[in-house]
């Protein structure tokens, strides 16, 4: 049944969603006409030519497509700092030998459904791809060992740290709103006027997503285990190849040619190690000087690269872990000034108060945070992007918080929460999953479906009692 399920939401989002790029660019054209129709202006504009020339202005300036290309390279470096670590001889080895412990198959998906989950928690890009290495690594171990699974929900498993990433040290929303620069660079002056900064103390740290992240730590493995098959004589090994292919590993040390020095500098390991070092240092003096309170994307970053630094054996293989991660960064730079935009027309005509009052009319100060976290799931599924997402709905999410007299850091985390829970949904940052495991999007989604109704359900629970 819950093969059918997978089978019936992916033929339905294969028929029905495009793209992201696509949906990008329907959503500028959508909000550049919804601008131009209800937006509020000065008399001195309400023609509609004079309308669409106010649009047009504010799109093409920094307070549209350019306002988010320093938390664009943000994203990036995020992305390509968890990639980069995961990647590493030493993490690929520890997940290599995380593998070999499971003597079950319900323990196998558990255990991989967990340790993806603490890693996304640390990293978004660490867990993604720490999960599918350590997904495709039990799937190999099991099958040498004589012990049948189901490996599409192995490749689910590994996927859950997309779930949780958000309530962690990554989580875009939380860590952009430390600081008043980082908290500019989203928002728009009407909200920032109000909204300065919001310490990890009333998002992160706060007893609602402690509550929340916590107790999905639990669910998630206890859901993967209740959905494994119990019969293992009609379980179907799927892709089974991909799992016994004996492929040289990516991150092995490259030939080595030390006949100049140059070739020397390239394949010693003391000069990543003192980028490292470096990097970690600073790192950490800006930990102490700002207080874990205010940690920010910044310092998130310099602790990953740091990391994958020290870890690497050289910078030959640290930058060719680099250029892998890269390509993931494309639907970044490419539909992040287009989110920009959006924003920027939004503002520009009014549409963000008019948004807002809506939502504040649908809701009362009780559960404006479910309805936020609802339709955070569903901008998620149109903007698969945590970054882009903030961008578009950060600011509407606060300014309902001012108006109905809401803490900025609950509906700061409503928002980050109904990102994550989508993302179950969306095959956007399942492609290098799929790539690493084998599988295909249709195999895992419709246990990760399942999955995220647990978790609405959990996380409505917790936004009730708190």
């Amino acid at each position: 049944m819950i093969r059918q399920l997978g089978d019936i939401i992916a033929k339905t989002f294969r028929r029905v969603v495009p793209d992201p790029l696509v949906i990008a660019m329907l959503l500028t054209a959508f909000v550049f006409v919804a601008a131009l129709i209800w937006g509020t202006y000065p008399a001195s504009d309400d023609s509609l030519t004079q309308r669409a020339m106010t649009l047009l202005d504010t799109w093409r300036s920094d307070k549209g497509l350019w306002k988010l290309l320093g938390f664009a390279m943000q994203m990036c470096l995020i992305l390509l700092g968890g990639y980069v670590l995961a990647d590493s001889r030493p993490i690929r080895w520890a997940l290599q030998r995380i593998a070999s412990w499971p003597r079950t198959a319900p323990a196998a998906a558990a255990m991989i459904g967990l340790v993806a989950a603490l890693l996304g928690l640390l990293n978004w890009g660490l867990g993604l791809i720490g999960g599918a290495v350590l997904a495709r690594e039990t799937g190999r171990s099991l099958h040498r060992r004589g012990i049948k699974a189901h490996y599409p929900l192995l490749a689910a498993a590994g996927y859950m740290g997309l779930l949780v990433w958000h309530g962690g040290f990554s989580g875009t929303a939380p860590l952009a709103m430390t600081t008043k620069l980082g908290a500019a660079r989203v928002l728009p002056e009407q909200t920032l006027s109000q909204i300065q900064s919001i310490p990890l103390s009333e998002t992160i740290f706060s007893p609602l997503n402690l509550l929340g992240t916590g107790g999905l730590l639990v669910l998630i493995p206890l859901m993967l285990i209740v959905m494994c098959p119990r019969d293992t004589d009609r379980i179907k090994i799927q892709n089974i190849d991909c799992f016994l292919t004996d492929a040289p590993e990516d991150g092995t040390l490259p030939q080595r040619d030390d006949s100049t020095f140059a070739d020397i500098l390239n394949h010693t390991r003391w000069v990543t190690l003192l980028l490292g070092i470096c990097l970690l240092a600073a790192a950490v003096r800006g930990t102490w000087i700002l207080g874990i309170d205010r940690l920010g994307l910044d310092e998130v970053i310099m602790y990953l690269l740091g990391a994958a630094a020290i870890l690497h054996d050289s910078p030959q293989t640290l930058m060719r872990s680099a250029a892998r991660a890269a390509a993931g960064c494309a639907g970044i730079i490419v539909q992040f000034p287009l989110y920009a935009g959006i924003m920027g027309l939004m503002v520009a005509s009014g549409l963000v108060m008019t948004m807002t009052d809506n939502l504040l009319s649908l809701a009362e100060p009780g559960t404006l945070g479910i309805w936020t976290m609802v339709s955070a799931g569903v901008v998620n599924l149109m903007v698969p992007s945590g970054g882009g997402q903030w961008a578009v709905q950060g600011p509407i999410a606060l300014q309902a918080a001012m108006d109905a007299g809401v803490a900025p850091g609950r509906l700061t985390m409503c928002v980050a929460w109904g990102d994550q829970l989508t993302n179950m949904l969306q095959p956007f940052w399942a492609l290098p999953l799929l790539a690493v495991t084998g599988v295909r999007a249709r195999d895992i989604v419709g246990y990760t479906a399942v999955v995220m109704v647990a978790a609405t359900i959990w996380l409505i629970f917790c936004l009730v009692v708190t």
